[in-house]
């Protein structure tokens, strides 16, 4: 065998996967995952979304429903209607006819399908730049299509804040027309965004150099609960025209519908200001068809049962009330644990260093401020388990577990080498 794959070697398990895996062989019945990004029940459990489930009801019982194939495209009312959710009612790039959108693979396969068409059709710099720290895949996907990766600063360890100087100053000097990769709301891994004020900044610096800009939105009204508040970023950007060149958004509903396993996301493209209706058409036909082809060749076309949930929550008035509704229960939830945790930390164990970063984070992760020694003493000897860059899961903490969690935090905080926290 090995003469038919010559030089192949076991790559070791991914991180994420890897963690979840120790978690799931740990006996210990007071274990603790603060690894995997999904949320989880003030009872630790997956919970399905009032609306979701609502909306299975519906399309189950409705009289065309059925499982054959969709468009290349994907099912056009999710398309459009997730357009709308991440760009506005009101969106400048709608009304001037400014988009094409294609169904994904959920976020993942948003952001595999955009490298792979920069990488052919991108007349600029085939290098993009990725926040450090950032999600781990974002370097795994964007290397296996052929791009360099280089990186920005982002979080400032010393201050547990952004590191605007460094990001503005990474955005000035590098190439003209290089891709920059942003997180549009609630930053996977620290939970740090920018200030709208800063969000201002950055965009107009991004313009200034020409560069293009590709955003990541993974957890849109998961982040405040308020889908016009987290999508800020974006709205900023196209409506008040501060970017003159493409923008690409790579949108994902796993998290913020709960849909994980159905793997539900698009690709949008924004054409920049300027042209509008029948003047661009041509190129955005041009955009989809090549975007078309790809799918075709990768997945023949996207899955259907995932797509047609979240557009029958998106298009339905009621569902689209208890959709938001939800979002609202499950940041409310996240943002409750940040305080509890925060408050067990500062005044019950008066445990070393400031912890007020934790509240001042956002969405799903806290960056921590835990070094790989803390980290793998907390698993060891506590049976808690985040990723060893101090990356915690908030949504996996409960009423149940956050006494022993910020006990066991403080353990080793004291035990471990003390960082400056």
């Amino acid at each position: 065998m090995a003469s038919f794959f010559p030089g192949i070697k076991e790559l070791p398990p991914d991180p994420l996967f890897g963690l979840k895996a120790r978690y799931t062989a740990d006996s210990r019945a007071d274990k603790v995952d603060l690894g995997i990004g999904a949320y989880r029940d003030e009872n630790g459990k997956p919970w399905i979304l009032p609306a979701v489930r609502q909306a299975e009801a519906k399309l189950v019982a409705s009289p065309d429903y059925n499982h054959e194939y969709l468009s290349i495209g994907g099912y056009e009312p999710f398309v459009k209607e997730a357009a709308k959710i991440i760009l506005g009612e009101d969106s400048l790039a709608i009304k001037e006819g400014r988009i094409v959108s294609q169904q994904s693979l959920s976020g993942t396969g948003a952001l595999h399908l955009t490298g792979l068409f920069l990488k052919t059709f991108y007349s600029g710099e085939h290098t993009i730049y990725l926040s450090k720290p950032t999600w781990a895949n974002h370097n795994q996907i964007f290397t296996s299509v052929g791009f360099k990766v280089e990186s920005y600063p982002y979080w400032n360890n010393e201050t547990k804040s952004l590191d605007l100087d460094g990001f503005l100053n990474a955005i000035r000097s590098a190439p003209k027309k290089s891709v920059f990769l942003l997180h549009a709301c609630a930053h996977n891994p620290t939970g740090l965004d920018p200030t709208q004020s800063q969000w201002t900044t950055i965009l107009k610096e991004l313009d200034n150099n020409n560069h293009l800009v590709l955003f990541d939105s993974a957890y849109q009204g998961f982040a405040s609960g308020n889908l016009e508040k987290d999508g800020f970023a974006i709205r900023h950007a196209i409506n008040d025209k501060l970017i003159n060149s493409p923008i690409i958004i790579c949108q994902s509903f796993a998290k913020n519908c709960g849909m994980y396993g159905e793997r539900v996301g698009a690709v949008h493209v924004i054409t920049p200001p300027g042209a509008t209706g029948e003047a661009v058409a041509p190129v955005l036909r041009a955009i989809k068809s090549q975007l078309n082809k790809i799918i075709r060749s990768e997945l023949s076309n996207p899955p259907a049962y995932g797509a047609k949930i979240v557009a029958a929550i998106l298009s339905d008035k009621d569902l689209k009330k208890q959709w938001q509704d939800d979002l609202t229960t499950m940041s409310s939830r996240i943002i409750k644990m940040r305080h509890s945790l925060r408050d067990l930390l500062t005044n019950e164990l008066k445990t070393p260093g400031n912890w007020d970063h934790i509240v001042n984070q956002t969405g799903m992760f806290s960056f921590t401020g835990l070094t790989p020694e803390m980290v793998a003493r907390l698993e060891e000897k506590h049976g808690v388990y985040l990723v060893s860059s101090g990356r915690a899961s908030v949504a996996g903490l409960n009423e149940g577990n956050i006494n022993k969690v910020a006990q066991a935090i403080d353990e080793v905080v004291r035990s471990c080498a003390k960082p400056k926290l």
